[in-house]
């Protein structure tokens, strides 16, 4: 009786070894697949990747733990995202209107800056919207705006009595 009790008992001990080594068998190859999937959304370099994934494997959770130390900040997501971001930005900054002379910003529908009087815009000969000085032709009603004007240049008297 007792040595069928402790065939029993090792059988037991048997089966508790078989599936706690199991168990760290799942647990380290976890820990392989879930660095090579960070790696991978952290770098594009496959040679990284890979060489993680080995470190993990040969040194398990001390492998883990270096590779936690040693690995990219930000993931390419956040990289792109925080990318966006700064042209967002950079996109809002350029886009700011200011008078081209004095840096104050105008109002959209100023013809003239009121604290340089440098002239924004100018009005449209057919329909009267204000116009951007470089545009041309008008959006609203299609005409090409006119030439400025040239002012007559009087000439000198002293040439013309000679």
């Amino acid at each position: 009786m007792p040595t069928e009790i402790l065939n029993n008992v090792g059988i037991v001990l048997q089966v508790i070894v078989a599936l706690s080594g199991a168990f760290l068998l799942a647990f380290w190859l976890s820990m392989v697949i879930w660095t090579f999937r960070d790696i991978r959304s952290r770098s594009r370099d496959i040679f990284a990747a890979l060489l993680a994934a080995l470190m993990v494997l040969l040194f398990g959770p001390i492998g883990l733990l270096l590779y936690l130390f040693l690995r990219p900040r930000e993931t390419l997501a956040e990289a792109y995202d925080r990318a966006l971001e700064e042209e967002a930005l950079l996109r809002e900054i350029e886009e700011r209107v200011v008078c081209p002379t004095c840096g104050q910003p105008p109002q959209p529908d100023w013809m003239l800056c009121p604290y340089c009087h440098t002239q924004l815009k100018k009005p449209c000969a057919e329909c009267g919207r204000l116009l951007e000085m470089e545009w041309r032709l008008c959006p609203y009603c299609g005409s090409a705006p006119s030439p400025p004007e040239l002012a007559a240049v009087p000439e000198p008297a002293a040439a013309s009595q000679l």
